[in-house]
């Protein structure tokens, strides 16, 4: 899904940058983390005009139930074709707003910003799991592994390799915040394959 109402993935551009790394190996997966670092997330609500990274309000946390989650999901994918048509960084055309707010309420949500705090709570704790496990580590874990990873992988340019290890320290400099809701955890490993399909960033889906 195409941003709309704030950029999660540069909120959480450490979750993103590692998920990207560890999704493929070699120069396409520092592409992807590199694509993902400087764009806002295919998969994530996001503001319009979307707003600098440090001007992004802080996550508004909560603690989810296993019906928040499937209607994300539900909803998500309806306003998945939508989204996917609209250009980043420009303020969409109020019909598309209604329509996404429509779909918002359609699937058991207040609103459009309801549906969006619980994709960032989302999001939050997706960025702190390691994908080979499906474990929660927690995000500088996540980067630390994806950071021996990148030093180890001899399919990537010098070049490719030192501007990967560049972004990834980086990251480690300013790690999303500690998920306050633990209970959120367990209910993402629940779902943890599915919500990855929707929310983890790719744009395949």
């Amino acid at each position: 899904m195409r941003e709309i109402v704030r950029p999660v993935c540069a909120a959480l551009s450490v979750a993103c940058l590692a998920v990207g790394i560890s999704a493929t190996s070699g120069g396409a997966a520092f592409a992807q983390a590199k694509q993902q670092q400087m764009a806002p997330a295919a998969k994530q609500p996001a503001p319009a005009p979307a707003p600098q990274q440090d001007q992004m309000p802080p996550i508004k946390q909560m603690a989810l139930t296993d019906k928040q989650v499937d209607s994300a999901l539900a909803a998500a994918k309806e306003m998945d074709p939508i989204t996917a048509k609209l250009s980043e960084n420009v303020r969409p055309d109020p019909k598309v707003v209604a329509q996404l707010e429509g779909i918002a309420k359609k699937n058991g949500f207040a609103s459009y910003d309801e549906f969006n705090n619980v994709v960032d709570n989302i999001s939050l704790v997706l960025g702190g799991f390691d994908p080979q496990t499906k474990k929660y580590v927690g995000p500088e874990a996540v980067i630390k592994a994806q950071i021996a990873q990148v030093q180890a992988d001899k399919k990537m340019s010098a070049q490719d390799k030192k501007e990967a290890l560049a972004d990834l320290n980086e990251a480690l400099k300013s790690p999303p915040p500690a998920v306050e809701n633990k209970s959120n955890i367990d209910l993402v490993a629940k779902s943890y394959d599915r919500l990855m399909e929707e929310f983890g960033g790719s744009d395949e889906n």
